[in-house]
């Protein structure tokens, strides 16, 4: 629920009750992971979707209902062969939704949680926000006070990778009675560097805040970083690209769902921002140029002492074969390659592909990435 915790909060503060319905365990072909919420307003409004259309009239009834007796309950929904108009995912999948009714006042305030703990077998067990070992701690004696030892450094665990899932307590393992707890973190918004401030990182900038990056746009002159070019963008910087590079590098804020795209067609800025960026911890590395400009970029690039396993990474010349020209079809030319490459898809048609459209490994790749 955490993607929707700043509209739950604030419907909460007006008085309204609602259920937040989220996705706790998966199986076979599904739209959406673990961790995906929809939130239902007592007077019937909705934020949010679970899977698109295929659940989500049965999952409004049961929020209604579960809003209306105060107790949480979980739904389970598959692919039904015997009757094509049953509830559940035409995809072939199954997944379970746990639906907790939430009162007034009984959410806090504040930033929204980097994660939330809670228990999902019986009782009205408020998820409750953490963000340290001794957060986990503290939930866990709040709501499943039995749970032995070993539990915290279970949940620590799932926490510091950020892991959202479910770890089930069996009868009687480590003093605790059967329990499920449900843990859902919050990943970091992923860095996006773009380097040189022109139309295309305009119009990446803007796609990028849409798709929930960090965006940062990066030009050595003056003239050309006003940020009001750039209004979505989080910091629009007047620096020597190679510069920024190093300095996120070094602040540890690059990592592999970072991106950074250079955009700019100027020898002296392009290849010290590369060489700084194939060398870094960023999980997509991406050059804009004609393929000729590719070439030289790469020959300065070896005769800057820049090793081939790195180069080995440079997406260039940028993006899919979408027949790009606007730089807003160039903005989806680069995060369709950026999406098909973090994701290890193949970026082919689907309809040409076999094997399920929502493949698990594929989300899990791309939410390890995230």
């Amino acid at each position: 629920m955490l993607d929707h915790w700043d509209d739950v909060v604030s419907a909460l503060d007006q008085g309204i009750p609602c259920a937040a319905a989220t996705i706790i365990r998966t199986s076979g072909s599904v739209p959406r992971p673990a961790g995906t919420s929809m939130v239902v307003t007592a007077d019937g409004g909705v934020l949010g979707s679970l899977t698109g259309g295929c659940v989500e009239a049965a999952v409004l009834e049961s929020a209604l209902e579960a809003i209306a007796d105060g107790k949480p309950r979980t739904e389970s929904f598959g692919y039904s062969d015997g009757d094509a108009f049953a509830v559940g995912l035409s995809c072939g999948g199954s997944l379970d939704v746990h639906i907790l009714p939430l009162a007034p006042g009984s959410l806090p305030g504040g930033p929204v949680p980097s994660a939330v703990l809670r228990r999902l077998d019986g009782g009205a067990h408020l998820p409750l926000p953490v963000a340290t070992e001794e957060d986990l701690r503290n939930a866990l004696v709040a709501l499943h006070p039995e749970a032995g030892s070993s539990v915290p450094e279970q949940l620590a665990g799932m926490l510091a990778a950020g892991h959202t899932g479910i770890l089930t307590l069996a009868d009687g393992e480590c003093g605790a009675q059967a329990a499920e707890l449900f843990l859902e973190c919050r990943a970091a918004a992923p860095a996006l560097l773009l380097l040189g401030a022109n139309d295309y990182s305009a119009a990446l900038s803007r796609m990028g805040a849409m798709l929930g990056y960090r965006v940062t746009v990066a030009d050595g002159r003056p003239v050309f970083t006003d940020p009001r070019r750039f209004p979505e963008a989080d910091a629009v910087v007047v620096q020597w690209p190679d510069a920024l590079v190093r300095a996120e590098q070094e602040a540890g804020r690059l990592d592999a769902s970072s991106v950074i795209c250079l955009l700019s067609h100027d020898a002296k800025f392009d290849v010290p921002a590369l060489a700084a960026a194939l060398q870094s911890g960023a999980g997509y590395v991406g050059a804009m140029g004609s393929r000729r400009t590719n070439r030289h970029r790469l020959r300065a690039l070896r005769n800057a002492g820049v090793p081939e396993t790195a180069l080995a990474r440079l997406h260039a010349p940028i993006g899919l074969d979408i027949g790009a020209v606007t730089p807003a079809e160039v903005a989806l030319s680069v995060f369709a390659e950026v999406t098909a490459s973090r994701s290890a898809a193949s970026g082919m048609p689907l309809r040409g592909l076999s094997g399920p459209i929502h493949s698990p490994s594929r989300l899990i790749n791309h939410l390890t990435a995230s």
